[in-house]
């Protein structure tokens, strides 16, 4: 008998169709499911919609399909939540495989604590390993301090860290940021929109912006023992570098300025070692070094979009 928790997922996708349909089956094999998903699908078939309609063994969950109105993962996640009916959001891609007890871990880990606003689970196939002389070097800057493990921080300008998986670490960890690859958040805690307009197509780091506003009142945790495996699928969001480049600088510069309020010249500085300090990454990447026209293209063209933003942004304050 499956236990059904009063928990609303919303899962956006986009043509990927027997991927979601391996997510829908290792759902139903959660000793704990969802009262309800809401899947919002922007794809140019009718492949999802048809998996969502079928019956899929031990799935007792409720999925309720709907097309999307406009394509973009935190647009079609503000979508989903208009249908929500439950007082817990679990937000999860279209790609992740759940291992045994995922949902009631992440479950336990959430009533533990009233103070705790969501939590995330483990990525077993993405997570935190010890930086190299380098990178610690420059955590150790973009801190401000030496710390023996930056896992589950976000320093700096928005510099996100992966938490660590370590048994000897608590089953619950505090974190300073969560996912949105799967993550439950109680929507008390949750703003209204879900995401901002800002955040358009790929949406990148708009689960930081989401969670770092949420941890402004409440706490963010990681339940290391609730465990998924990221069965990520590539997508044409992902094979242009100089649009994810220009949207990396935009969008951690949003995240930087507007939710972490971090504007001084400092700020600035580290914003724009960071920067390079990706661009310089490539050279030690076997076959990305060819990236680095795009990559560039897209910094310059990432400033010249900041700049716009803010000059249109004091013209509207005149």
């Amino acid at each position: 008998m499956k236990e059904i928790l009063p928990i609303s997922a919303l899962v956006p996708t986009r043509n990927r169709a027997e991927t979601f349909r391996r997510t829908l089956e290792s759902l139903a094999l959660q000793s704990h499911q969802p009262f309800e998903m809401i899947v919002i699908d922007g794809s140019d078939d009718q492949l999802t919609k048809e998996i969502c309609e079928s019956c899929i063994s031990n799935l007792s969950t409720k999925i309720h399909y709907y097309t999307a109105v406009k394509l973009g993962a935190a647009i079609q996640r503000n979508q989903a939540i208009a249908h929500a009916t439950q007082d817990t959001i679990w937000l999860l891609d279209d790609d992740i495989l759940l291992e045994p007890h995922c949902l009631e871990r992440l479950w336990n880990a959430l009533q533990s604590d009233s103070e705790v606003g969501g939590v995330n689970a483990m990525i077993i196939n993405q997570k935190y390993t010890p930086p190299g002389r380098v990178s610690r070097a420059l955590f150790e800057f973009l801190y401000g301090e030496k710390l023996e493990s930056y896992a589950g921080k976000c320093i700096g300008p928005a510099l996100n860290l992966l938490p660590e998986d370590r048994d000897e670490l608590p089953e619950i960890m505090p974190v300073e940021w969560l996912n949105t690859t799967c993550v439950l958040y109680r929507r008390e805690a949750l703003p209204d929109p879900l995401f901002p307009a800002h955040f358009t197509g790929y949406s990148l780091m708009e689960d930081v912006t989401l969670s770092l506003t949420v941890g402004k009142h409440w706490k963010l945790a990681n339940a290391r023992t609730a465990r998924i495996f990221h069965d990520s699928q590539p997508g044409d969001h992902k094979n242009n570098e100089k649009v994810l480049s220009q949207m990396d600088l935009v969008n951690r510069h949003f995240v930087m300025t507007k939710i972490l309020e971090r504007k001084s010249l400092s700020d600035y500085l580290k914003l724009t070692v960071l920067q390079l300090f990706a661009i310089a990454a490539l050279f030690g990447k076997e076959g990305k070094v060819q990236n680095l026209s795009a990559v560039v293209q897209g910094k310059i063209g990432g400033i010249f979009e900041i700049i716009r933003d803010r000059n249109k942004q004091v013209t509207e304050d005149v």
